[in-house]
């Protein structure tokens, strides 16, 4: 979930949210899971890269296909640990691990709509109100 939200803030805000952003949020997944220390961070500093670099041609999309264009980078990003840990000697994991990258790209457009709510102008005007 948080690449969701990391690949979302790339692709809406990529010069407030960027690669080191990515880095640090990496770093502080590996230390919450207990991970291989720079494990997350270079799955998820990749993302960034990869999602900064499409972010223009993925805004003129419509949210659905955007989630088809997020598919790959959400895939990168759960394939770099697995990679990882396989060069490091653990098993194989079962075809589960394909079901992350699908489940996050169908919930691409809750999360659209959710992390854009705050900025939506209201319908009605009310002078009193700052913004």
């Amino acid at each position: 979930m948080v690449a969701l939200v990391l690949v979302f803030w790339n692709i809406h805000q990529p010069r407030k949210v960027g690669m080191g952003v990515a880095f640090l949020l990496g770093l502080l997944m590996d230390v919450h899971d207990a991970r291989l220390l720079g494990e997350h961070a270079l799955a998820y500093t990749l993302l960034a890269y990869f999602a900064i670099t499409i972010h223009r041609r993925v805004l003129w999309f419509t949210v659905y296909t955007q989630a088809l264009h997020v598919l790959p980078l959400l895939f990168i990003v759960h394939a770099v640990p697995v990679l990882i840990r396989l060069a490091m000697g653990a098993p194989l994991p079962g075809w589960q691990l394909l079901l992350a990258p699908a489940i996050e790209a169908l919930l691409w457009p809750l999360a659209t709509s959710l992390l854009l709510a705050p900025q939506r102008r209201s319908s009605d005007v009310d002078e009193t109100r700052p913004i």
